[in-house]
């Protein structure tokens, strides 16, 4: 039994952050999971929740580097401070630093030319990451580079060789992925204080970070351009005047001895550089990096510590803390120690009586890492659900997908609706309920989006829009979050009339297929049909197939049974799913990874599908194949996620899995049973309570819930309600 206290890893433990009776679990985190094949994790240092992401960029470009980073790359052309992890879409990578010595060419660089632009070949052999830490060597430069964070500082600490030309690049040009630069300036405020800020548009259309850097070390000189393609000459300027003139790049000149330390502390802000002066000086006004590095991983091991996990394996053990992790890059704290931020309306709020955050994925999100973290995160939700009615305030609809306090309306659906109505439903206070019934209600009701479509025709019509499926599937499940926000609150003409849009899915099922097929708005289905036919953004389902879509119910399983006339022929469909073999074509979407005949694990929507057997009564076969896809989709490896990791749905499902059960509707906390892989587990489930799972004879073999008890008493539902997990208590299976 592999107890998670056991390994000894002497680098991992370094400021293992063990005060207070925390376990040292970081030791268990392995950041290179997810690295590869379609994972794109972020690799770096930062801390729980944080807004600074400081890792590598790398010259390397396209979809497996949406985070900037991929295992199968060898190349590094900065340290950027901002981040995203497991996209589908690339974006930030804000405010890079680059460690060089003598001059270089202020561009991306090729890897077939070793001496052209600002880059690197490294070893992956150098790396040393853990939460918190990142270090590698450069091999060009002979520089070794350490860094760490706090929630709005990263911390750089350069190891230069001998020479007279030691040179730190800051290059406010790049960025990652769509990211591109609309407005730059870089102020020298002394011989050792750069400030300055930059402006760009991706995927996020107004994207703004301040910064201040202060170096250890005075530098000989300064030089700045404004971009590589106007200039590449050393035309050093000495101290940089204010002029109108707003630069891209700086360069910094120290002498270096062998071996010889360079310090870099750099404060970012959404607001303004005085307000990051100030994040400096609240969070990290001093230089000790090795305690900044503990204090990280304190910080890391606090929210690791949440879940005292133990299983029968090393890979388990390491495969769920890996995955807890990744659960907690985002959402990021996207305000200043003060409370100013920039808001959805694009106005600096100041001194918010609550932390705003940003980056919600939400059509992934909402289906399994928000049901977490109502779990082991219930300090947060207050913030979370505010954030979420002060975006509804300012933009007049609660997010879709939120990136830098931006609204990206990126994929389909109203999948903030339910995280807040989630949060409603199981009793959170801390923020204004009637304001969360107004934005449910308000931003159901919008006329964008399709959303007209729907409540005029009961569907959207394939010849108004594509994806049209996926768009009224999602929306109903939206719909069916508002309606029991409004039962609960005695609505009860509200309640009916989004029960009944909810159920706007059944328009779409062909009974002689057994689909959900696309209509037009006179009602004809559309033809030719092809359920294994994909076209990435050009049917009417969304990064799937007919295949994937007929189960996207979630919110009614039993009207669904109901469509295919007997319990009996559900689940021979829903068998049919996992054997089914078809060419989806040549444009087919990449997410539809991860499969199992036609079941796409690596995609968010098939996330809850292995748990409707539980829903219908075969809990066995949620079982089986639960098992199977915690030990053989998930592994410990760089290509350990067969799909995108999503800003951390992908490990949500993981972590909930592992505990034995998943939040099948998308509100109101009914946590289905699947096959624990845990021997035991201890949740802090806030309030000092604590909430203990055991799986007693479990064994790779004995994969089948025989019987539960809760708090020592026979329990024979299929789920466990969130109220009984927040309330504390233990769960036993017997398997």
């Amino acid at each position: 039994m592999i107890a998670t206290s056991a390994c000894n890893n002497a680098d991992s433990n370094k400021g293992n952050g063990q005060s207070q009776g925390l376990k040292n679990l970081t030791q268990y985190v392995d950041p290179f999971i997810g690295t590869g094949d379609h994972g794109h994790v972020f690799m770096g240092a930062n801390v729980p929740f944080g807004f600074v992401q400081l890792g590598p960029v790398n010259i390397s470009e396209g979809w497996d580097w949406c985070s900037g980073y991929h295992i199968t790359d060898s190349t590094i052309m900065g340290f950027a401070h901002t981040h995203l992890s497991g996209t589908g879409i690339g974006d930030l990578g804000d405010i890079s630093f680059m460690p060089v010595v003598g001059e270089v060419k202020l561009e991306r660089g090729k890897p077939d030319n070793p001496l052209s632009g600002m880059y690197s070949l490294f070893d992956h052999a150098s790396e040393k990451v853990r939460p918190g830490y990142y270090a590698v060597r450069l091999d060009r430069f002979g520089i070794n580079v350490e860094l760490t964070a706090t929630k709005r500082v990263g911390f750089h600490k350069y190891s230069f060789p001998k020479t007279d030309d030691a040179r730190i690049i800051i290059d406010l040009e790049h960025g990652v992925g769509w990211d591109a630069v609309a407005d730059a300036k870089i102020i020298q405020e002394n011989d050792s204080v750069i400030s300055g800020y930059r402006y760009s548009k991706g995927w996020a259309a107004d994207q703004r970070v301040y910064f201040t850097a202060v170096f250890s070390k005075q530098f000989n000189k300064i030089g700045t351009w404004w971009n590589s393609s106007k200039s590449n000459s050393t035309d050093w300027t000495g101290k940089t005047e204010e002029s109108s003139r707003h630069f891209e790049y700086a360069q910094v000149v120290f002498d270096a001895e062998e071996n010889e330390e360079i310090f870099v502390k750099v404060a970012l802000s959404p607001v303004s550089i005085e307000n990051a002066k100030a994040n400096m000086e609240a969070e990290l006004p001093g230089w000790d990096f090795a305690q900044t590095v503990t204090a990280a991983d304190k910080a890391w091991n606090e929210e690791l510590n949440k879940i005292n996990f133990v299983a029968d394996d090393a890979s388990t053990v390491k495969k769920f803390y890996t995955a807890l992790y990744h659960t907690m890059i985002a959402p990021s704290e996207f305000c200043d120690v003060n409370g100013d931020y920039l808001g959805s309306d694009r106005n600096v709020h100041h001194n918010a009586t609550f932390t705003n955050y940003t980056t919600f994925s939400l059509w992934d999100t909402y289906r399994a890492a928000h049901p977490l973290m109502t779990i082991i995160h219930p300090e947060k939700m207050p913030d979370i659900i505010n954030t979420m009615l002060t975006i509804y305030k300012e933009q007049g609809k609660l997010p879709v997908w939120h990136l830098v306090g931006n609204e990206t309306n990126c994929m389909v659906g109203n999948p903030g609706v339910c995280v807040v109505a989630d949060a409603v439903l199981k009793g959170f206070g801390g923020f204004d309920k009637d304001l969360a019934y107004e934005a449910l209600k308000t931003s159901v009701m919008l006329d964008e989006r399709g959303q007209r479509w729907m409540r005029q025709f009961g569907y959207i019509p394939f010849d108004k829009t594509n994806e049209a499926v996926a768009k009224t599937m999602e929306y109903a499940i939206a719909d069916w979050s508002v309606a029991q926000v409004a039962k609960s609150m005695g609505k009860e003409e509200d309640y009916q009339y989004f029960k009944t849009l909810s159920e706007s899915y059944r328009n779409y099922f062909d009974p002689q297929t057994g689909f959900m097929r696309g209509k037009d708005s006179i009602g004809d289905f559309r033809e030719p049909f092809d359920p294994f036919h994909s076209v990435h953004g050009g049917t009417d389902y969304t990064e799937g197939t007919a295949w994937q879509y007929i189960w996207l119910v979630p919110h009614d399983v039993e009207g669904l049974v109901g469509l295919f006339g007997s319990r009996e022929a559900f689940i021979t469909k829903l068998d049919s799913l996992f054997i089914v073999t078809g060419e989806m074509g040549e444009h087919a979407s990449p997410d539809i990874s991860g499969l199992i005949g036609q079941y796409a694990h690596g995609n968010e929507p098939s996330h809850h599908v292995l748990y409707l057997y539980s829903c219908v009564g075969e809990p066995a076969k949620t079982a089986e194949k639960v098992r199977y896809v915690l030990d053989s989709l998930y592994t410990d490896q760089p290509a350990g996620l067969c799909g995108n990791e999503d800003v951390g749905q992908m490990s949500a499902w993981y972590v909930l899995s592992a505990l034995g059960f998943y939040q099948v509707e998308p509100a109101g906390g009914r946590y289905f049973f699947g096959s624990p892989v845990l021997r035991e587990a201890s949740i802090k489930v806030g309030g000092g309570k604590t909430f203990k799972i055991k799986a007693l004879n479990n064994s790779p073999t004995n994969i089948y819930i025989k019987s539960v008890t809760l708090n020592g008493k026979p329990y024979d539902k299929p789920y466990i309600d969130f109220r009984d997990i927040a309330a504390g208590g233990e769960l036993v299976f017997e398997m």
